[in-house]
């Protein structure tokens, strides 16, 4: 009975003395919890120390509290010096050993998998799955081109791995299949109810010279700049931003390219429709220069109602060149000579409000002269009749002093 005690004795003393081999996974009990890092006794000769950063990969030192004294744990074995005597242990590296298994077999069976994007590299993201590291490049990161990959750094996504090395331990994974798989999903359903003539909203997704993408939910439409509006614009920017939920009409559809046309003006009523219940034939209104050519002007009566102002048109001399007399935003009168309403053709003129103008300003001339006129004569009248009334005064003086002669003569006689 000693011998064997002395026996078990003696193993437990090698046992101390044979150094834990690098890479295995050894038992052990926590000796001590300290704020950067955790005492380990694995029943060797020296301590094994985990420190914070073997925890796991986002640990804190508030993840410390989780661990307490005699508690009982596994451990992956780093080396057996960190360099004071101690070995150096991991317990992230233990998780990160059966989380490579769990890789292989979701590898194996085609799983998607949650990962968190760490950090960005070259090329692509870090992403872990749980403690195993992986790599997701930029291609695959989505569908769509990503500017900047910083946006997904902290985030957790479903992926798929595409290429796995267990030995190696290198997985890369793939957001953009998960995501082709969901809008996939998403694109039966969107065509369901787009079809031509259907009204739907959707996303602003992106912009360009010549129109707006929009999302319908797993498939983009396009909407050309010139359905944006029934007025003039330079650029879409100027009716939609990114990121608009906006109502639109589906006008075409090619589903063998899944090509979506749509329009936003189409859901507003055309200013043609009612634009005679606002215009006349021979009426002077405003307008707004918008485009000038080497055979006239065209103007903007109204958002989406434009007119020609032919290069004879233009002013009552002779015109060589539009842009001589006139520049893009002026504003300026024009007479309404004809409309083509089938065509949406509007023929106008600025010369014939010049020559009424013109008339107008003669017949001003024309009433202020007789005006004028008939004040000199009501002058004159005036002055007539002062001087008649003057004469008879003179003349009634010149009685008056002839009788008083008379009879002053008369006494004398007497």
């Amino acid at each position: 009975m000693e011998n064997n005690s002395m026996e078990q004795f003696m193993d437990q003393i090698d046992e101390s003395l044979r150094a834990p081999r690098s890479g295995s996974i050894v038992k052990g009990k926590v000796v001590q919890v300290k704020s950067d890092e955790i005492i380990v006794n694995i029943g060797y000769k020296a301590d094994g120390v985990i420190p914070l950063e073997e925890i796991s990969s986002a640990a804190t030192p508030a993840d410390l509290s989780e661990f307490e004294e005699n508690q009982e744990i596994e451990v992956y074995v780093i080396k057996n010096d960190n360099g004071d005597g101690n070995v150096l242990l991991s317990l992230k590296r233990v998780s990160m050993y059966a989380d490579w298994g769990l890789l292989e077999e979701a590898y194996a069976a085609e799983e998607e998998i949650e990962v968190k994007v760490t950090e960005t590299v070259k090329g692509g993201v870090v992403a872990y799955y749980q403690e195993a590291r992986g790599f997701i490049p930029a291609s695959q990161i989505s569908t769509r081109y990503v500017n900047d990959l910083k946006e997904y750094v902290g985030k957790t996504m479903l992926v798929k791995i595409i290429e796995f090395n267990r030995e190696k331990r290198r997985a890369v994974f793939s957001r953009k299949v998960v995501l082709q798989k969901e809008n996939a999903v998403k694109k039966e359903a969107v065509w369901e109810k787009v079809f031509e003539g259907a009204v739907v909203k959707g996303e602003v997704k992106r912009i360009t010279s010549f129109g707006v993408f929009i999302d319908l939910g797993g498939i983009d439409g396009m909407a050309h700049i010139s359905e944006l509006t029934w007025g003039r614009i330079n650029k879409p920017q100027e009716v939609v931003k990114i990121g608009d939920v906006v109502e639109v009409k589906v006008i075409g559809i090619d589903k063998s390219t899944e090509k979506i046309s749509l329009s936003i003006k189409q859901l507003k009523e055309d200013p043609w429709t009612t634009f005679m219940d606002h215009y006349a034939i021979g009426g002077v209104y405003e307008s707004k220069v918008v485009n000038l050519t080497d055979f006239g002007a065209f103007v903007e009566l109204e958002p989406g109602v434009e007119g020609l102002v032919h290069v004879s048109q233009i002013a009552r001399r002779r015109v060589e060149k539009p842009s001589d007399e006139l520049k893009v935003g002026e504003k300026h009168f024009v007479k309404l000579l004809d409309v083509d309403l089938e065509n949406r053709r509007i023929k106008l003129s600025m010369k014939e409000v010049e020559d009424e103008e013109a008339e107008e300003a003669a017949a001003e001339v024309e009433v202020e002269a007789e005006v004028v006129e008939t004040e000199v004569a009501e002058a004159a009248e005036v002055v007539e009749e002062a001087e008649v009334v003057e004469a008879v005064e003179v003349a009634s003086e010149e009685a008056v002093e002839e009788a008083e002669t008379e009879e002053a003569e008369a006494e004398e006689e007497k």
